[in-house]
């Protein structure tokens, strides 16, 4: 590998959560709170508010909405409204429930005799703030989209367990919304990985070509003579600083090709080459979910997906390091 060229991708690996509704998502939520009130119960005895479990109600709620969602015509939407209101109103008592319960750990009404015990207790408490804060999230976001109409995506919640999930929508024409974290591979030559980054926000895939110019350089030792990327890298003041940089062959084809100049160059054989070429970043891509399980991550939170994502690239570069070797 002499780092003379460099292609990048971005890709979608999937968190290990269902496919999110607003019905399963609240009921998850009135499971784990009332789950979790439980377990206070069992070690706080009787003391403060009494827990009413709520769970069968919520079961038959669901079933409902199931059945009221295979209704087509207005009749059907308003009888699925109508028992979403009978949910929201459910979710919103248990919630208030497990406020309650919350506090009550926190002030002391809620105490345990042993010293294990409490410390067991007020974890519950800290858990039970947290899954309340994501519960009353869902809560707001169910009310906007059914009941004001407002189905913006922004700060909507997809998993209690994962709340750290986007929602990536790639233009795939077999999945076209994904529910994970946007992921950066770049390559050298021998399809090797010379780096990768899980993006804890997703930028603008344009905003990355001239970083990982940068970080080829850093890595290498020298700037990439060729560097090939699809459309979505594509930017004037990007094209324009890696040049500056002194890569000579930019293969990242602009969608706007209205200039025949453009249309000229866009056709030149190196470019061209260069395309072919970055068309193995997905041959890379499939190989690391299939072989390597990038397809779903296992692990929990932010940090767990950087390292599933770690270990599937440090197992595929020793496959690939090792072929370069033997040849």
């Amino acid at each position: 590998m002499n780092g003379r060229r460099m292609r990048v991708v971005t890709t979608v690996v999937e968190t290990n959560i269902h496919y999110p509704t607003d019905s399963s998502l609240m009921g998850d939520g009135i499971r784990v709170l009332t789950r979790l009130m439980k377990k206070a119960t069992e070690i706080a005895g009787k003391a403060g508010t009494r827990l009413r479990d709520r769970t069968r109600s919520v079961q038959r709620r669901l079933i409902e909405i199931g059945r009221a969602s295979r209704s087509k015509g207005k009749g059907g939407m308003e009888k699925m409204k109508a028992v979403y209101r009978k949910l929201v109103e459910t979710t919103s008592r248990v919630v208030g429930q497990a406020k309650k319960f919350s506090v009550e750990i926190a002030q002391g009404v809620k105490s345990a005799a042993e010293v294990l015990d409490q410390a067991k207790l007020e974890g519950i408490g800290r858990e039970l703030h947290s899954f309340l804060t994501r519960v009353q999230q869902v809560i707001r976001k169910t009310k906007a989209r059914l009941f004001d109409g407002n189905t913006q995506a922004e700060d909507k919640l997809v998993s209690l367990f994962e709340p750290q999930t986007e929602i990536i929508r790639k233009g795939k024409a077999s999945k076209p919304t994904e529910f994970g974290k946007l992921v950066k591979i770049q390559e050298a030559e021998n399809q090797i990985v010379i780096a990768y980054e899980v993006y804890e926000q997703r930028p603008n895939d344009k905003d990355l070509l001239v970083p990982s110019v940068e970080i080829h350089q850093q890595r290498l030792n020298r700037v990439p003579t060729m560097v090939a990327g699809d459309a979505g890298f594509y930017s004037a003041q990007g094209e324009a600083q890696v040049q500056g940089m002194g890569v000579k062959r930019l293969s990242v084809p602009n969608r706007s090709t209205k200039s025949t100049e453009r249309r000229r160059y866009q056709k030149q054989r190196w470019f061209r080459k260069g395309q072919k070429w970055r068309t193995g970043c997905e041959g890379r891509i499939s190989i690391l979910k299939r072989r390597h399980g990038l397809r779903r991550c296992r692990y929990k939170g932010n940090a767990g997906m950087k390292r599933w994502v770690g270990l599937g690239v440090i197992g595929d570069n020793l496959i690939n390091i090792g072929r370069a070797l033997a040849q």
